[in-house]
């Protein structure tokens, strides 16, 4: 950290000059995959998009590289989720002379409610699509401001992208209210979807509250599966970026379904199963839809 933190005194010094091949586009930089596919909707062919982290990089503990620093002072406007997921850049780009944008400002916060993350912001909004609504605005002042010219582009874009976004929301409501009330839980491992429990009208049980812990303890398993035969919850789901073995015990004990796999903090590459963020919410909430319906969508 302290030897990243020493190159930003060189590569300030060199900002916008890793531009010279594509200089007619401003560069707008992200700090993981899923806000740099959102952003791609919005500034369409006027802005160029890059992220900090790669596809399937757990977002919550990564460690920024010296290359990230560079392109960090290259930018032209860096974007972050902020609600204290990327504390591990923000000491690096609040060094930088670049505009700097948190998208989740406006979001209606939920609070982690448990451990020792009770009472900090739970900082998964963008698992909401009416949250990414939010997000998209913010994207297009935050563009518009970047390069006035494009605006209109930028308002357009963002106009079609949100309808994509509602027609998701609507279809998991939809789905749901054929649900007895106490089965319309959503029990994962990590506690990532409290934003869209609370926007689509879930019930949310976790494991543990964020990605941190090496294993479940044996009182959140006992607890989750309290929770799960309590409520005849019909399945039960993970994370893609951890092991599923804590949540297939949950299953066994209780005697609801694997629901599937959810992704949450990261794209897959072009050829995987979620390379845009729709592609990321849809899938999800179809998993959902089908584990606690038995319906595929």
């Amino acid at each position: 950290m302290a030897v990243l933190a020493a190159l930003l005194v060189v590569v300030a010094g060199c900002a916008g000059t890793g531009r010279a091949q594509d200089a007619d586009r401003p560069l707008v930089l992200t700090t993981f995959t899923v806000l740099a596919d959102i952003a791609r909707n919005v500034a369409g062919e006027h802005l160029r998009v890059e992220s900090i982290t790669k596809p399937g990089a757990e977002i919550h503990g990564y460690e920024p590289t010296p290359g990230d620093i560079r392109k960090a002072a290259e930018a032209d406007l860096v974007i972050d989720n902020g609600l204290n997921l990327e504390v591990w850049f923000e000491k690096f780009v609040a060094d930088l002379a670049v505009p700097h944008v948190v998208v989740s400002e406006g979001v209606a916060v939920v609070d982690i409610t448990e451990d020792a993350y009770a009472g900090k912001p739970n900082p998964h909004a963008w698992m909401s699509p009416t949250n990414v609504v939010r997000y998209v605005d913010n994207m297009v002042a935050a563009f518009a401001a970047l390069d006035p010219a494009h605006a209109d582009a930028f308002a357009a874009n963002a106009g079609s992208y949100k309808a994509e976004l509602r027609r998701v929301h609507d279809e998991l409501v939809t789905a749901l209210a054929t649900l007895p009330p106490a089965q319309r839980a959503l029990v994962t491992c990590e506690g990532a979807f409290s934003y869209l429990a609370r926007d689509t009208g879930l019930t949310e049980k976790y494991i543990w509250p964020v990605n941190a812990e090496q294993q479940a303890t044996p009182q959140q398993v006992t607890s989750a599966i309290a929770f799960v035969a309590a409520n005849d919850v019909p399945a039960v789901f993970c994370e893609s970026t951890v092991s599923d073995s804590a949540m297939r015990q949950v299953a066994d004990a209780s005697g609801a379904r694997f629901g599937g796999i959810l992704y949450v903090d990261s794209l897959s590459g072009p050829d995987g199963p979620v390379p845009t963020y729709l592609d990321l919410i849809r899938h999800d909430t179809r998993t959902i839809i089908a584990g606690l319906t038995g319906v595929a969508v």
